[in-house]
């Protein structure tokens, strides 16, 4: 087994948190990975890593390799990155997190075309509604919806995309239509929370500016989609991309409430760690992606 193979994915199984995580992402089967870190708990004749049913922690030493393995490989990649780049020809492998919605219908699509246009480049692209630490999880990439505040980040902004609340017509029809801001307090809202969310209040466009309007419900989620199927079912107001409900919009699955006073537009971007070096392969997907989804969200 390559030495070096087996320290990627040791440091993966550590950043993803489980052998079976690290070995997918690494496209290898669960007893691929265990045995890459076997081979090389032999080669230092220590335990790296404790394992039970639920947890997986570094030893002592585990921490030390990782910590220095880490520093190896990015200067690894860093220095393929150049030497690609010199050749012209990008190569390896781009991570990429997304949102599940966003991720599905914008960036999923773009994925075939630009391997195709770069056949030397892997992507591994990941979708979740969750805040992931980009350097700690080994993310290239990643696309957001909303004002990041992580100010370690590198942002390049794509796009507004257009927000609406919307409510089915059996909703509307049995608790009545909100006429102004204010009224949404005695409406089920529904909501994307998860550890750590700061969406506890919609902010609403209003003609002397932002709204802030504190809002309630009786349940929530991390899935965003989540969110437009309860809608459609009738159980509340969801906030939403307007291009993910658009085609109900028109269908009069949902209607649209509150059109003078519409929830503010979020950012929609990619963010980037800051390092010395952008690998060109990044460079390239980013620049890809911008041209691609100009206007595709608004």
């Amino acid at each position: 087994m390559s030495y070096l193979e087996s320290l990627r994915v040791f440091v993966r199984v550590v950043e993803l948190g489980s052998i079976t995580a690290g070995g997918r992402d690494m496209r290898l089967s669960p007893a691929a990975s265990s045995a890459r870190i076997r081979d090389l708990e032999e080669r230092f004749g220590a335990r790296l890593l404790n394992r039970t049913t639920r947890t997986l922690t570094m030893t002592e030493i585990g921490q030390v390799l990782y910590d220095n393995a880490r520093r190896v490989l990015a200067a690894l990649d860093e220095a393929e990155a150049a030497v690609a780049s010199a050749s012209g020809t990008p190569q390896g492998i781009v991570r990429i997190v997304a949102p599940l919605v966003a991720g599905r219908r914008l960036v999923a699509p773009l994925v075939p075309r630009f391997c195709a246009e770069n056949p030397e480049v892997e992507v591994r692209l990941r979708l979740s509604d969750r805040a992931v630490n980009m350097v700690e999880e080994g993310i290239d990439l990643a696309f957001y919806l909303g004002h990041p505040e992580d100010s370690a980040l590198i942002r390049r902004k794509i796009d507004d995309c257009r927000r609406v609340l919307v409510a089915s017509p059996g909703y509307l029809a049995e608790h009545g239509s909100p006429a102004r801001p204010e009224d949404l307090k005695h409406h089920n809202c529904l909501l994307l929370r998860f550890p750590r969310s700061p969406e506890y209040y919609w902010v609403l466009d209003g003609p002397q500016g932002p709204i802030k309007m504190m809002v309630a419900g009786r349940y929530d989620t991390d899935d965003g989609a989540v969110l437009t199927d309860w809608a459609l079912a009738g159980a509340g107001i969801a906030n939403r991309p307007r291009y993910e409900v658009a085609d109900d919009l028109a269908a009069g699955r949902l209607i649209a409430l509150l059109p003078d006073t519409p929830p503010m537009p979020a950012e929609f971007g990619i963010l980037t760690p800051h390092r010395g070096f952008q690998d060109p392969k990044v460079r390239l997907f980013i620049d890809f992606a911008a041209r691609a989804l100009k206007g595709a969200a608004a």
